[in-house]
């Protein structure tokens, strides 16, 4: 099988953190968002939305979104579980999950592309000719203030976002938290309980993914 990645974006990352905790190791090709070749003919075969990352197996199937892969992954390598163990446990880190990915990763990537010249003509992920926006700039800045006091919130009465058992959900929330940094926003005094997590999972090895 083969993985194609770009290693700045941060749903690669999602995944290549999800991996490097199982102790996986794939085959990578690394595919430049910035320069369109993610939207090329060529990747287009492989993946018709110009999404990344996108697993490709042995048997020709294509599979993209990080979750959809991670979840191929936790069902052909269990441990150490990172999805849920029943089904209580399983829809509370979806549940978590989610969460950091509509309020967080859709937040930080709204302010993301619509400032970015890079993306001024392709505002939507895997798209070409989507007009930036730049009033949904500080929408999506307004969004992530709101993720990172919610983040502390969650994180005033758990280890983890999910609870005390580290998930793919600390997983999304870690790198939308790096991602901010790309429009200028980190955690700040405010949230102690989200820097004590991000110390604790910083110094995961899967963080250096």
């Amino acid at each position: 099988m083969k993985l194609y990645d770009m290693k700045q974006a941060p749903n690669p990352r999602r995944l290549r953190m999800f991996l490097a905790e199982k102790g996986i190791e794939i085959e990578t090709v690394q595919v430049d968002i910035p320069s369109g070749e993610n939207l090329s003919d060529e990747f287009k075969a492989i993946n018709p939305r110009g999404l990344l990352p996108t697993l490709v197996l042995d048997d020709g199937t294509a599979i993209d979104e990080s979750v959809a892969i991670s979840r191929y992954f936790e069902q052909l390598h269990p441990e150490p579980n990172l999805m849920g163990t029943d089904a209580k446990s399983m829809a509370l880190i979806e549940s978590a999950e989610r969460h950091m990915e509509f309020d967080g990763l859709l937040s930080v990537a709204e302010a993301f592309r619509n400032s970015n010249p890079v993306f001024a003509n392709r505002a939507t992920q895997g798209t070409d000719g989507v007009q930036a926006i730049e009033a949904l700039v500080e929408r999506g800045r307004n969004g992530t203030a709101r993720f990172f006091a919610s983040l502390d919130a969650t994180l005033g009465s758990s280890r983890y976002v999910a609870g005390d058992i580290f998930s793919i959900a600390d997983i999304t929330a870690f790198c939308v938290v790096d991602f901010a940094k790309w429009t200028g926003m980190r955690l700040g005094d405010e949230h102690p309980n989200a820097q004590r997590w991000y110390a604790e999972v910083a110094a995961r090895p899967s963080a250096q993914a």
